[in-house]
């Protein structure tokens, strides 16, 4: 319409920024990456004015989605769909593209200006006008042999790669349905058409199903839209909050005290990467041919917390030359002793995720449960040291495709194929990872956020609350992005995520936390408040900071009674340092030492837990931090319980100077300094919404003056 109004350059540039605005990530990886789209919606435009035909551009897109991205699995789409191959370039990033592989590259930009001049001249030197499409196509009759050939192979190769579940609940099975069925087919039906009319013969009556076609795949396309937005959060807010449920608990009665801390399992994912690839590296026979694989898996193995990572293929071409043999082991990780142990298996494991065809792993578990809804695929060992590769099955509990959790686990021995599925209610005990951290920790965020309806959860936020969230840096080690993150207790036989639980609000608190079995989504919240993760781990790299140290996600522990987060620290190789352990309650409580134990001492020290008194000198503390002169650590020292005063109510209102959460007898204590040189304080369990307060707040209270001059409230309000 453009070109027909105005011109051929101003349908160009409309084109070209609808183009390149459709793929906007172009935008974040730089500047070669935009000039490549640019150049490539040119060049599908050439393409265009060549042959006068919509389908002939289209079949160049397509083409350079499947075979390069879903088959040689060569450009950055490849990374989000399922591929055949990885085809990556080493060597200078202009020439290779990088983390973004063909499409960073400068190669790409090149051959783009080439076509695009090429199909130019091409359209000048023919100098005429083409009524339909211009590429050469066989006559009709050839067509009509060779194109239904292609097309069921392309379905059959399409599943082959993309292994969709036949379940109606399945989302890759509406898109394979749409893109890989439908659509190519009226491309097909189309092309017989033009085929017909460039013959000079009427298409008859193949126009109306190639019309049909077409309109079925819009049909479908609007469907699938409204089942999504259907079984969206808008209409089902508490079905998506009541998926997950959450016992509240007592902290002292859950998690028993620590003695020590020399069972405690403090290592993160990266550092057992580290210590895997330095013991596989020792082993020159299997470092040619494997690697380890980085996904490792946090299990209960003989009663003790250990990491296991089964090794892989070093690509295509080693696992053609070792495919008989299979992979000869795996790897477990000490994260209490930081050490790492290769362990060989008796017979070669086939059927793993590196492997390829028939021997693929997801493949030969969809070829034995075409329905199931499964992912989370991941190694463990049983407990007799047998390795198993382990899948959750997926179900949606709200309309089509709302509402996931677990229903059930597929265990797979890579050694001799054999697969078993179980209920969710029937998984071996061995089996620890079912309910992937992520998705129980999207769950407990939809119960938090939702529990009051969605409207609240976007408006007025009453009681909403989330696990708290993390920085995640890039590369540069700049500021990226916030994400939930957790982390790992053993516990009664079985893993439990750990995470804080805070407001919606941004701050730096928590008002509680929950832990959260792997294998059963047994869930417990406690109303502990105190500081967040984050906060935590910059107290404890704030200690040696002048050593420029990061903290690893901590763990929680329970210190004669005080919630206590405990962490490594790490250089920038990555080699765990220091250890680290922050008072949950009162993070300017900090400990930090060269080995577990005497960082434990060092704590339990400071905290006048060992049966000293705790002065709050750091000199005194070696060298730990506290504060005796805090509100908090007075108020620690006061009486078990509180008792409200008697007496008649009064009104004040003060600036907050200083907020502390203190905990005695079992409940916490929200206890705020004012401007006016007073304190006061409330039941956290009797108003919640104290977690809203600020430093530096404005605020009126009603209530009661006990004997010692310290104030307690029954009302607050925020002055504005």
């Amino acid at each position: 319409m453009i070109k027909r109004n105005y011109n051929v350059v101003a349908a160009t540039v409309v084109s070209t920024m609808l183009f390149t605005f459709a793929h906007g990530g172009a935008f974040e990886a730089g500047t070669l990456p935009v000039l490549n789209v640019l150049t490539m919606s040119l060049f599908m435009t050439t393409v265009l004015e060549y042959t006068n035909s919509l389908i002939a551009p289209i079949i160049v897109h397509f083409l350079w989605n499947s075979v390069g991205a879903i088959i040689l699995g060569g450009v950055s789409l490849a990374e989000d769909y399922p591929h055949l191959f990885n085809m990556t370039f080493g060597g200078n990033q202009l020439l290779s593209g990088g983390i973004y592989k063909i499409e960073g590259s400068v190669v790409v930009f090149v051959l783009n200006v080439i076509m695009i001049i090429g199909f130019i001249m091409a359209k000048k030197k023919k100098k005429m006008e083409f009524e339909t499409m211009q590429v050469k196509l066989p006559h009709v009759k050839g067509l009509s042999i060779v194109l239904p050939v292609i097309y069921i192979l392309w379905v059959a190769v399409m599943y082959y790669l993309l292994l969709p579940a036949l379940n109606i609940h399945s989302r890759g099975l509406w898109l394979f349905v749409l893109g890989v069925i439908l659509f190519p087919l009226g491309i097909i039906g189309a092309l017989v058409s033009a085929a017909r009319k460039a013959e000079g013969k009427s298409a008859g009556k193949l126009e109306k199903p190639v019309n049909g076609i077409f309109a079925a795949v819009g049909v479908i396309g609007i469907l699938f839209l409204i089942l999504l937005f259907y079984g969206s959060k808008m209409f089902h807010a508490q079905a998506y909050a009541d998926i997950l449920t959450i016992e509240d608990s007592d902290f002292n009665s859950d998690i028993n005290t620590a003695s020590s801390v020399s069972k405690i399992a403090l290592m993160d994912t990266d550092s057992a990467v580290l210590l895997g690839n330095r013991e596989i590296g020792s082993l020159s026979e299997v470092v040619s041919q494997y690697n380890v694989s980085e996904d490792y898996t946090q299990i209960d193995y003989q009663g003790a917390p250990t990491k296991v990572s089964a090794l892989e293929y070093a690509g295509f071409f080693k696992y053609m030359g070792n495919k008989e043999n299979g992979v000869p082991g795996y790897i477990t990780v000490d994260p209490v002793g930081q050490k790492a142990q290769y362990v060989p298996v008796k017979e070669g494991m086939i059927y793993v995720p590196s492997a390829y065809f028939g021997k693929d792993l997801r493949r030969h578990i969809r070829m034995n449960y075409p329905d199931k809804l499964f992912g989370n695929l991941h190694f463990e060992v049983d407990e007799d040291g047998n390795p198993y590769y382990i899948a959750s099955v997926y179900k949606y509990t709200i309309g089509l495709f709302g509402g996931e959790t677990v229903e059930g686990a597929i265990s797979c021995d890579p050694i001799s194929g054999d697969c078993q599925y179980y209920d969710a209610s029937e998984v071996p005990n061995w089996m620890d990872d079912v309910f992937d951290g992520d998705l129980l920790v999207e769950q407990y965020n939809w119960y938090g956020e939702l529990s009051n309806g969605f409207m609240n959860s976007i408006f007025g936020k009453k009681g909403c609350k989330k696990c708290t969230e993390t920085v995640v840096e890039d590369e540069d080690g700049d500021e990226e992005s916030y994400e939930a993150n957790f982390g790992y207790v053993a516990k009664d036989g079985d893993i439990w995520i750990y995470t804080g639980v805070t407001s919606v609000n941004d701050d730096a608190s928590n008002i509680g936390f929950i832990l959260v079995n792997e294998r059963t989504s047994e869930a417990h919240y406690y109303s502990i408040a105190g500081a967040d993760e984050s906060s935590a781990m910059a107290a404890a790299e704030g200690e040696v900071q002048e050593k420029g140290y990061r903290a690893s996600f901590p763990s929680l522990i329970n210190v004669d009674g005080q919630p206590t987060y405990i962490m490594v620290l790490k250089d920038a190789s990555g080699i765990v340092k220091l250890y680290g352990m922050v008072n949950v309650e009162s993070y300017n409580m900090v400990t930090t030492a060269a080995s577990l134990d005497e960082c434990f001492a060092k704590y339990r020290k400071m905290t006048g837990s060992d049966g000293t008194e705790n002065t709050g000198n750091p000199e005194e503390a070696e060298n730990s931090s506290g504060d005796s002169n805090s509100t908090a650590g007075n108020a620690q020292t006061a009486a078990k319980g509180k008792i409200i005063p008697e007496g008649e109510t009064e009104t004040r209102s003060f600036v907050i100077s200083e907020i502390q959460y203190v905990e005695i007898a079992g409940e916490t204590y929200v206890y705020l300094a004012g401007d006016d040189g007073m304190v006061y304080w409330q039941k956290f369990s009797d108003n919640e919404q104290l977690i809203f307060l600020h430093e530096g707040d404005t605020v009126t209270v009603n209530g009661i003056m006990d004997k010692d001059n310290i104030y307690w409230i029954d009302t607050i309000g925020i002055m504005q």
